[in-house]
């Protein structure tokens, strides 16, 4: 059963299912779908924001580029998310300051600058719906300044962990993600997303309430 752009839009954004009467039929008017594969570049830096995009599948790398061409990525947007710069453009009318590039193949709703400026001023649900994202896209960047601030968050971690590893004979590390969190004077969350990180490489093994050290050279090295 073919199901409509609307359809596709609340699997992905559920918290937009109680938009009812008119609201809901212009959402529905105004959707538009779009794939791109990976490598696209959905919007670069100084440009003008014409659209807002719903991600309905893939990953899109939100990234800075200095003019010596170092680059720092903001956020990664990704299934049931949007992007915080675009909203942001569009509640201001500003320019990009960064640009946005399909990490996968997207797939992505999108409505027009009037219809997401009709949609906010018309529908409390839409409009809860994009400042509670918005809410959430800063306090991830807040963290992101953060960990750039005040230092390598992961050379730090690692450290943690080598010295909590060393007082078990299997390299169990005897602390929860918010106790390395309050010993390195940073928020669970950075914690977490660094160690993921550390579980990619091969470094850590994560499980439910334990975290255990598999290579202590390699985190040994980090930033020498």
């Amino acid at each position: 059963m073919t199901t409509t752009p609307l359809e596709t839009l609340l699997d992905a954004f559920p918290d937009l299912a109680p938009m009812d009467g008119e609201a809901r039929r212009l959402l529905d008017r105004s959707l538009r779908v779009m794939e791109v594969p990976a490598g696209t570049v959905l919007f670069s830096e100084g440009a003008a924001c014409q659209a807002y995009v719903l991600v309905l599948g893939g990953s899109v790398r939100v990234q800075k580029v200095s003019e010596s061409g170092r680059e720092i990525v903001l956020y990664r947007v990704e299934r049931g998310q949007t992007c915080v710069l675009t909203t942001a453009c569009l509640m201001t009318r500003a320019e990009y300051g960064a640009e946005g590039v399909a990490e996968t193949a997207v797939a992505a709703a999108t409505l027009t600058a009037a219809a997401f400026e009709q949609l906010v001023d018309a529908s409390p649900c839409f409009r809860r719906f994009v400042f509670a994202v918005y809410a959430t896209r800063i306090a991830d960047l807040l963290m992101l300044i953060e960990e750039v601030a005040f230092g390598r968050i992961d050379v730090r971690l690692a450290q943690v962990l080598l010295a909590h590893g060393q007082r078990s004979a299997d390299g169990a590390v005897g602390a929860t993600h918010q106790t390395l969190a309050t010993e390195l004077g940073t928020a669970r969350e950075v914690v977490s997303r660094q160690l993921k990180e550390f579980e990619r490489r091969g470094w850590v093994a994560l499980s439910r309430g334990r975290i255990e050290v598999r290579d202590p050279a390699s985190l040994g090295a980090l930033g020498a």
